[in-house]
């Protein structure tokens, strides 16, 4: 006969460890290396070891660069790159062509030929229409 422990018995010899917080637990995995320096950090700031993990998140991420929306991000990656395209042409064009040539130059660079315009993923397709 094999012998099962009963887990809701309450005479159980090992201990019941209690949540102390309202906040969830994430384990995280890190090499013996970081782990020794996240604990001489906690001891030097006198916090335990988990408070000093969410301390040093905290930390990086209000030194960490803005997160981009990521709603489109070919969209803005395609006009930021256009952007850029457009003031590289302009210091490559002779500046004494009228203005409406320079604009028409950049426009058929920057566009590209109307045969191409269904490839581009960055402009907006015509929504399919319905038979009525």
């Amino acid at each position: 006969m094999i012998e099962v422990s009963d887990f809701d018995s309450k005479d159980s010899a090992s201990p019941v460890r209690r949540r102390t917080g309202i906040d969830p637990i994430s384990a995280v995995k890190m090499p013996e290396r970081l782990t020794a320096a996240v604990d001489a950090w906690a001891e030097a700031h006198q916090l335990p070891r988990s408070d000093a993990i969410c301390k040093l998140i905290e930390l990086g991420l209000k030194m960490a660069p803005p997160v981009l929306s990521l709603v489109h991000p070919i969209a803005s990656d395609a006009t930021r790159i256009e952007e850029i395209a457009v003031h590289e042409i302009e210091t490559l064009l002779d500046p004494a062509l009228p203005a409406e040539e320079r604009e028409r130059r950049i426009r058929r660079l920057t566009e590209g030929p109307p045969e191409f315009s269904h490839e581009r993923i960055d402009l907006l397709k015509d929504p399919p229409k319905h038979r009525t």
